[in-house]
């Protein structure tokens, strides 16, 4: 392919042959790695056709067929074979130089230890393949190394290891069942290895090995007891049991993604992996446990059943998301689990429906199929699983999923298998819930209502619209979640809507008085709502809304509204004020012992600058930041007592959802003044767990205390040989909110725990700055869009896919003032006139740019 070619989905064709069995031979030499490829093709297309293989970055040294060697064309992306008999066997030898391999695809030296990442187009980094999802073959993995490297890993069952000459050992390895080339895997190198069992409910023994970083053992147990969990709960949740006798975790330290579910072989970024509670936070035992169990989930979502073609990504990823959320839920708090769900759609995948790179959860085209791997893919996916959930209930999901895989195992289909085998087994009619495949954009769902009191009549009328599709935009089917209050709190009515049209209107009779709407609980569709509540509304609410969530949505509401009102206040050169009823509110979350620390703490959590520049078209971003940060010292200084209350009894409790609740309300009470810097000294040093010692620094940090430069210097002085916890401390750099910030950055660029070669580092500093630091990232003299442009540029050369990730905030420029419009897309264009510039790179650019 070109630079600019796009693949459409409309085009997608059967393979012309299909590779039925393949044998690697892995010879690993550093610079000079041999493969040998040893391929079972058999030609499913006319007699005449040439076969087409994908290769890209390696030194071919020779082809056979049926052993003897022939002609072929190579060209950029690809190698060309002549006409081929019926089926025949392909030989194949590449070089590789997994040492030089910085873009950490395919084949690769990561901290000296060897592993490949072959998701989305990596294998053929390895070798010239097929190498698309929808060619299954058997894989048998020879693997030759010297003895410096003790561990030789691949997919599925050890079958065969043993010594060599000259220092030299291999091992080979059986993958029983068939799978596309994405989920090859190979490691090689010297770990400590934690080893346990586990039994499944038909009695097999499954051995369990997590491989990580000499020194951390003690740091495993933790990766471990989720693998553990994760495979109990999905026999009882899932009704499905692990199929092979072994299953590998080994954690790297330069790796793209956050993990990747190769069979029986995972390959972990060691940020999902290594915890203990010296060096990790109660929100990093968490991400294990998710990403843990979101990988082995894949098992059956993604590796027994994958996908076509790389449109169809969230008929893995979207269904194994919505998998893990559910495992999250039964292992902690459901309620604090769907938020945090619920945060990532509205601050993050909503920005992306209303940027350049707006897709559906299908996608209809891509130029580089990196930039597939999305929000809207993933959580948006999750939430039209979720969505399905809802409208099929518990049992009638199971029933679909069990005919999924029974007409499925063993193939790569389509989202629309999925759907009709939902639709087939619930009987549920869901031909118009298919267009939340098709359609880009975040439906804005507008409602409004009346009563009146004579009749006892409540009506509400719910109308939907999609801003990004425009005219062409067809009604959705939307499952409307909502509940009723009464006057004194109760319910009077709680039901899920099925809202299919672009305007309906439902009648509710027999009404004593008037009534509280709360509307689409536990944000029960991924869309906007649009409703005038009053103060009052939002207030009833939070204290009665029979979710936690509705409570929590309420807060938001709530606070959010006071912002804006207050940017309506200084666009008119009018003094701020706080309404007195919104710090009651949250002075009646923090008096109220009935509710959960951990959702106190969620309610203490308000949104986000980028958060509240979302709910919005346009935004005076100047004044956003100024509003806001007189609401949250206002609230703050009205409830001091409160949360000094708040902290100290919490101060004595050992949990998880104490320390959250008192780091949120350390984080507040250092908004009031500099004296609760006692506060934070104190917590510092008395610390026995990273997430205190961390929610002292983020305090002081938050507010730039005095003590904040002493305390960060000690926090580097202990922790500087941990990768892991030094990128805690890059971030935190990242995110504070002074004019120093950018030259700060810059210089711990040269900090000697840093490296632009390794992906955790550069997002830690880079990427947490544009995507968390709003105030510095979109300063009005532009320095924030152009340092990231610079990094930009320099990344394109080492890791490209890294570089696409993290300039996400760079594209996202529509709902910011012409001044800061023009020095975005300026950036843009310096990026686009590069004449190197990575497929990665630029498909965003140019789409922004043209959008």
């Amino acid at each position: 392919m070109s630079q600019t070619e796009a693949k459409h989905l409309k085009d997608y064709r059967a393979p012309d042959f299909t590779i039925e069995s393949i044998a690697l031979d892995v010879n690993l030499a550093g610079k000079a790695t041999k493969v040998v490829a040893t391929s079972r093709v058999r030609r499913l297309a006319d007699e005449g056709t040439p076969l087409l293989l994908d290769g890209d970055g390696m030194q071919l040294e020779s082809v056979k067929v049926d052993g003897t060697a022939v002609e072929y064309d190579q060209f950029e992306g690809g190698l060309r074979l002549a006409p081929a008999p019926l089926e025949f066997d392909l030989e194949i030898v590449t070089l590789l130089d997994p040492e030089a391999n910085t873009s950490l695809e395919g084949l690769y030296m990561s901290d000296g230890a060897y592993c490949t990442q072959c998701e989305a187009e990596g294998f053929r980094r390895i070798t010239y393949f097929l190498d698309r999802p929808d060619v299954l073959a058997k894989y048998t993995v020879r693997i030759e190394a010297d003895k410096s490297f003790p561990f030789l890993l691949s997919n599925g069952n050890l079958i065969e290891q043993g010594e060599l000459d000259n220092g030299r050992h291999f091992a080979c390895w059986e993958d029983p069942f068939p799978k596309p080339s994405y989920l090859f895997a190979l490691v090689a190198g010297d770990f400590d290895l934690l080893e346990d069992k586990f039994v499944t409910r038909s009695g097999r023994d499954v051995k369990l090995q997590v491989f990580v970083d000499k020194g951390n053992l003690g740091k495993a147990g933790h990766a471990m007891e989720s693998l553990k969990k994760a495979m109990a709960w999905d026999e009882s949740r899932f009704d499905l049991e692990y199929d092979l006798d072994i299953y590998m975790i080994v954690a790297v330290d330069f790796f793209n993604m956050g993990a990747m579910e190769n069979k029986g072989l995972n390959i972990f970024n060691t940020k999902y992996v290594l915890a203990d509670s010296d060096s990790a936070t109660d929100d990093d035992f968490h991400g294990i446990e998710s990403v843990v169990g979101h990988e082995y989930f894949h098992n059956w979502t993604g590796n027994r059943v994958t996908c076509r073609d790389w449109f169809q990504l969230s008929l893995k990823e979207g269904l194994t998301v919505f998998r893990d959320q559910e495992f999250s839920a039964d292992m902690g708090s459901p309620a604090v689990n769907r938020i945090q769900a619920i945060k990532v759609i509205q601050n993050q995948q909503f920005a992306e429906d209303a940027g350049p790179m707006a897709h559906p959860i299908r996608p209809q085209s891509v130029i580089e199929m990196n930039n597939f791997y999305t929000v809207t893919v993933y959580n948006k996916g999750a939430e039209v699983i979720r969505m399905m959930h809802t409208l099929l209930g518990e049992a009638g999901f199971q029933k679909g999923m069990k005919l999924y895989f029974e007409r499925h195992d063993g193939q790569a289909v389509t989202c629309d298998d999925f759907v009709s085998a939902m639709q087939d087994a619930s009987g549920v009619d869901l031909a118009q819930f298919r267009q939340w495949y098709e359609q880009a954009g975040t439906p804005v769902v507008t409602v409004t209502d009346s009563f009146d009191a004579v009749a006892g009549r409540y009506e509400l009328t719910i109308s939907q619209e999609n801003p990004v599709a425009g005219e062409n935009a067809k009604p959705l089917h939307i499952p409307f979640d909502l509940e009723l209050l009464g006057a004194d709190g109760t319910s009077v009515f709680s039901k899920v809507l099925d809202v299919k049209q672009k305007q309906e209107t439902f009648v509710f009779e027999g009404l004593g008085s008037e009534v509280v709407p709360s509307l689409l609980q536990n944000f029960s569709a991924p869309v906007k709502l649009k409703y005038d509540y009053s103060v009052e509304q939002m207030v009833h609410l939070m204290r009665h809304a029979g979710s936690e969530v509705a409570r929590w949505e309420a807060s938001v509401a709530l606070i959010s509204q006071a912002v804006w009102q207050n940017v309506a206040r200084l666009q008119q050169s009018e003094a701020m004020h706080l309404d007195p009823r919104v710090v009651d509110a949250f002075r009646g979350v923090l008096l109220d012992s009935n509710l959960d620390a951990a959702m106190v703490a969620e309610i203490l959590n308000i949104p986000s600058a980028q958060a509240l520049v979302e709910q919005v078209d346009k935004v005076d971003l100047d004044l956003l930041l100024a509003a806001r940060e007189f609401v949250i010292e206002e609230m703050a200084a009205s409830c001091e007592d409160e949360l000094l209350a708040v902290y100290r009894a919490n101060s004595f409790e050992d949990s998880v959802q104490a320390r959250a609740l008192k780091n949120a309300a350390l984080v507040w009470l250092c908004q009031v003044n500099e004296d609760h810097q006692a506060l934070v000294s104190a917590q510092f040093e008395a610390a026995s767990n990273m997430t205190d010692a961390l929610g002292a620094l983020v305090a002081a940090n938050r507010a730039s205390l005095p003590l904040r430069d002493q305390l960060m210097a000690e926090f580097e002085s202990r922790w500087k040989e941990t990768p892991l916890v030094m990128d805690k401390w890059f971030m935190l750099q990242a995110m504070q909110d002074t004019d120093t910030c950018i030259d700060r950055i810059q210089s711990l660029r040269g900090h000697a725990a840093f490296s632009m070669n390794n992906p955790n580092r550069v997002r830690s500093l880079i990427g947490c700055f544009a995507a968390a630091n709003t105030a510095q990232f979109h300063r009005a003299d532009g320095k924030g869009y152009q340092f990231m442009t610079d990094c930009l540029k320099e990344l394109n050369k080492l890791n490209p896919q890294v570089a696409a990730r993290i300039m996400t905030p760079l594209i996202q420029f529509a709902k910011f003032d012409d001044s800061r419009q023009q020095m975005m897309k300026d950036c843009l264009k310096q990026l686009q006139t590069m004449p190197d510039l990575a497929r990665d790179l630029y498909e965003k650019v140019e789409r922004a740019l043209q959008d």
